[in-house]
């Protein structure tokens, strides 16, 4: 009996030790580390330029020569048309070309030739006579009509001068020739549609045996260029972002090849219906295997610290989005204190201290615990201490670890 009651007594004791201990909560040691704080965020690769390649004619198409996917550099064939009526019209400014050079030309050459020896003769005519009707041996009607017919030999001699200038060599007619004939070939030209500019084909719109008409898009061409990627992120991040930070991006296609990017836009304005604002990543040319359109998982890199106070997020109350302070509930002497901290970095796990806390003091896991269960302030308890979260270095180039799926504080 006396055994019964010394364990029954030793129990109570025991019992009342611990209530006035108090109950045995979750919770950390504050210490300082390396943290990181990112933005996660999923978009799609854009182009920096498409270029919609057209018809400038109307036609029927008798060759494609790219699909999509297929390179193309300036001056590549992409699509011919047939041009039977602009080849025709080519080749008729060709003849006439040819036949001013060959005939036209050598006959006005004959004409001004023979035009200066009528004007030749015609001057000797009218001196003769002039000289007869003086010594009044002809009579002076005969002289009158030499005399007109000096003027008008002067007249046909310089007709035929100026038709002879218009067809020589870099005369007027060559020239207008010359123009008539490039515009033949210009039009004929536009039979051949070439690419402009260097790149890959994206869509194809046109089919041989296909009907064309100025204007009609046949195929679109992605510019060759730094690749980027369209982020649409929550308005809520945008302080967080600057220019120049770097990313690590994933294609859902290609999961195990993450790639470098980084931050080179942010949009001006906010999209009001949405409320997010668009970020655009510069792509690192070395991924070369990332095409347009894909989908792809970026987390930026907005803050680091390489020896910041920080404790987990869930040891934090009032936390909220965006909240630059909070509540911890500190545990010193066995007791609870709710302390206001300032906040700092938000990493994913982890958040910074920058007042309110030191090295060393522990804290509840007050965010893990139901609201109803939260000790009030003042309370005793006992800390059944928990391994802090495992530091989340930044992804580097050509690191291969998974992403996270979201961000503390808030993800695009």
């Amino acid at each position: 009996m006396v055994a019964t009651a010394l364990v029954l007594l030793l129990v109570l004791l025991s019992w009342a030790v611990m209530r006035w201990r108090g109950p045995a909560l979750p919770g950390y040691e504050v210490a300082a580390g390396p943290l990181v704080q990112n933005v996660v965020a999923t978009g799609r690769v854009a182009a920096l330029s498409r270029v919609q390649v057209g018809a400038e004619i109307s036609g029927l198409v008798l060759e494609r020569r790219v699909m999509e996917g297929d390179r193309v550099a300036p001056g590549d064939v992409l699509v011919v048309l047939r041009a039977t009526d602009l080849e025709a019209r080519r080749d008729e400014a060709r003849a006439a070309l040819e036949t001013l050079r060959r005939t036209d030309r050598a006959d006005a050459q004959a004409r001004y030739r023979q035009a200066q020896a009528d004007l030749a003769q015609a001057e000797r005519e009218a001196t003769r006579r002039r000289e007869l009707g003086e010594r009044q041996l002809v009579s002076r009607e005969s002289v009158e009509q030499a005399a007109q017919a000096l003027v008008a030999a002067r007249a046909a001699a310089e007709q035929a001068r100026v038709a002879a200038a218009a067809v020589a060599s870099g005369g007027a007619l060559e020239t207008q020739a010359l123009e008539r004939l490039r515009a033949a070939e210009a039009d004929l030209e536009r039979a051949v549609i070439r690419a402009t500019v260097a790149g890959t084909v994206l869509t194809r719109q046109v089919e041989p045996g296909d009907t064309v008409t100025p204007g009609q898009v046949l195929l679109e061409i992605a510019a060759d260029a730094p690749g980027e990627i369209l982020l649409p992120l929550d308005e809520k991040n945008l302080a967080l972002l600057e220019t120049g930070q770097p990313a690590t991006c994933v294609a859902d296609a290609f999961p195990g090849r993450p790639f470098a990017a980084t931050v080179y836009h942010i949009a001006p304005g906010i999209d009001p219906a949405r409320g997010t604002v668009d970020v655009r990543l510069r792509i690192d040319p070395a991924a070369d295997f990332v095409r347009q359109d894909m989908t792809v998982t970026a987390t930026i890199l907005t803050g680091r610290r390489d020896n910041a106070l920080a404790v987990p997020n869930d040891a934090l109350l009032g936390n909220e989005p965006g909240a630059s302070r909070a509540e911890v509930l500190r545990v010193r002497g066995g007791r609870v204190q709710r302390v206001p901290v300032a906040l700092g970095l938000r990493g994913l796990a982890m958040t910074e201290i920058v007042e309110g806390l030191a090295a060393g003091d522990r804290v509840l896991a007050a965010g893990a615990l139901d609201p109803a269960e939260l000790p009030r302030d003042g309370a005793r308890v006992r800390l059944r201490a928990q391994p802090l979260p495992a530091p989340q270095p930044a992804a580097t180039e050509g690191e291969d670890r998974a992403l996270p799926a979201a961000v503390q504080g808030g993800a695009g």
